[in-house]
């Protein structure tokens, strides 16, 4: 990794996903979330102050050492204990059946094997074990959708690997989740072709 990737990268990541706008989708995409818990992408902690009381321990998964520094404020005054525990989503350091619970907040969309990410989180999850995710990704329209192809390439070297055009309902399918429930929408203050969201959760059967 170069000193954009792990100095500057984790910076911009920090604030973009710290507006206060996404708060209310955090508190959301957290609710129901408990028992043991792994998070993909844990980035600076933005999730910390949403999880429920039922949650017992969060399992970290973060590349960027950087981002982990950057959350050491939320995971020390954190009500439940945090650790940091893996750096790769695409190959998880845990046993089979190991969480109740994964989280995935604005992370699917840089994982470079996203279909082996998410084999994974089915293999670490008990049976009926639930994906909580919010993520930007493929908008519902087709104008939009023109331009998230046409700008994915620039948003991929500017932003460590994000895609613009995945489409989250079909890879969590795909990996074999049944979503439970599932929202897509455009978020506010940015242009369309970034902020086509889709929040759910799917489970594992």
């Amino acid at each position: 990794m170069g000193v954009y990737a792990e100095h500057v990268l984790p910076r911009i990541v920090n604030v973009a996903c710290g507006m206060r706008v996404n708060d209310p989708l955090r508190e959301r995409v957290c609710a129901g979330l408990h028992g043991r818990v792994v998070e993909l992408g844990f980035g600076s902690g933005r999730n910390v102050p949403f999880y429920p009381a039922a949650v017992a321990a969060v399992s970290a998964v973060e590349p960027a050492d950087l981002g982990w520094r950057l959350a050491g404020e939320r995971v020390a005054a954190a009500t439940v204990p945090i650790e940091r525990a893996g750096l790769d989503g695409q190959a998880l350091p845990f046993a089979d059946s190991t969480f109740d619970c994964a989280l995935s907040t604005w992370t699917m969309c840089t994982i470079p094997d996203i279909a082996a990410a998410l084999a994974e989180v089915r293999r670490v999850l008990v049976p009926g074990g639930t994906l909580h995710f919010v993520e930007h990704g493929l908008a519902p329209d087709d104008k939009v959708r023109v331009w998230q192809n046409r700008l994915n390439p620039v948003q991929k070297r500017l932003f460590g690997g994000c895609h613009l055009n995945r489409n989250i309902r079909a890879l969590v399918t795909t990996a074999g989740f049944e979503i439970r429930e599932a929202e897509s929408f455009y978020g506010e203050d940015a242009p369309r072709f970034l902020v086509a969201q889709t929040l759910g959760v799917a489970v594992s059967p």
